[in-house]
């Protein structure tokens, strides 16, 4: 059976302007990761989520769930699945992804994270 990535990549455009403490500071969704067309990608979700991990990656965020500040889209979307039909959830911070080594190695230290990822590139300045 087929492990596919889904999701949704937020943004608190107020954070920006009045700062992350401002009421208005909230979350929105603002793009389906399908868009991205990354297939079934399991490198990808092995380096960044510890899923199909058959390489040995330390994951950079596995298993934290959904953010207690989530956006309600994404919240109704996600209880929308079923728990029965999701393998995991998580969410990485884009500080997070640029703050990360990218030539960190697998358990046999041959790989590195960045020849993993999609091919469609990985973060600016990796």
């Amino acid at each position: 059976m087929a492990t596919e990535i889904d999701g949704v990549i937020e943004c608190r455009p107020g954070a920006r302007l009045w700062g992350p403490d401002d009421e208005d500071s909230v979350w929105h969704a603002a793009m389906e990761l399908w868009l991205l067309n990354i297939g079934n990608a399991y490198d990808a979700l092995a380096c960044l989520f510890g899923i199909r991990n058959t390489y040995g990656f330390q994951p950079l965020a596995a298993d934290r769930g959904l953010p207690a500040d989530v956006s309600e889209t994404v919240a109704g979307e996600h209880a929308a699945w079923g728990l029965d039909s999701v393998h995991g959830t998580t969410w990485i911070t884009w500080a997070e992804l640029l703050a990360a080594d990218w030539h960190e190695t697998d358990a046999s230290g041959k790989r590195s994270r960045w020849p993993e990822m999609p091919r469609t590139g990985g973060p600016r300045g990796a």
